[in-house]
């Protein structure tokens, strides 16, 4: 387990760089602002989840771009909206507790928030959560950090 530099796409870095402005808000605000995560967030409203996401934290959350929910099934982001425990679940497992910037990413096992385990993976300059790879890093919010993924990860 070493310490590793991560290097993105001129996109990924514009997309961190754009969303620096948001620094002094929380996660939820910082989503909000970023424009990338217009479904997380109505996602997050429907599971319940704006006032801890709002808390003092400190959270890790690697939050899935639009993108990522468009590549769902047809019919699985409108059924989990309608089933606010299942979408919380599946949003938690999305967090971690604690703030850990992509430098400090070790590989391994780690515990969500949710309460199961996801697996981490940083090699060659990636970092992987699953089989979700992190598309832009280290998106600062005043209670934490969100790390931009390409998937919806779903717990066991």
């Amino acid at each position: 387990m070493t310490r590793f530099s991560l290097k993105f796409a001129a996109a990924s870095v514009a997309f961190v760089a754009s969303t620096a402005a948001f620094a002094a808000k929380d996660i939820v605000d910082t989503a909000v602002g970023a424009g990338q995560f217009g479904t997380l967030v109505t996602a997050i409203k429907a599971a319940g989840l704006v006032d801890t996401l709002k808390g003092p934290g400190p959270f890790t959350v690697f939050a899935p771009t639009d993108a990522a929910f468009a590549k769902l099934p047809a019919g699985t982001l409108d059924a989990l909206l309608k089933d606010p425990k299942k979408l919380q679940s599946i949003l938690t497992y999305h967090v971690v507790p604690g703030k850990v910037m992509a430098a400090d990413v070790r590989t391994g096992a780690v515990k969500t928030a949710q309460g199961q385990s996801v697996a981490l993976r940083a090699e060659g300059g990636k970092v992987m959560i699953n089989d979700a790879n992190v598309v832009a890093a280290d998106v600062a919010a005043t209670n934490g950090v969100i790390h931009a993924i390409d998937k919806v990860i779903m717990p066991q």
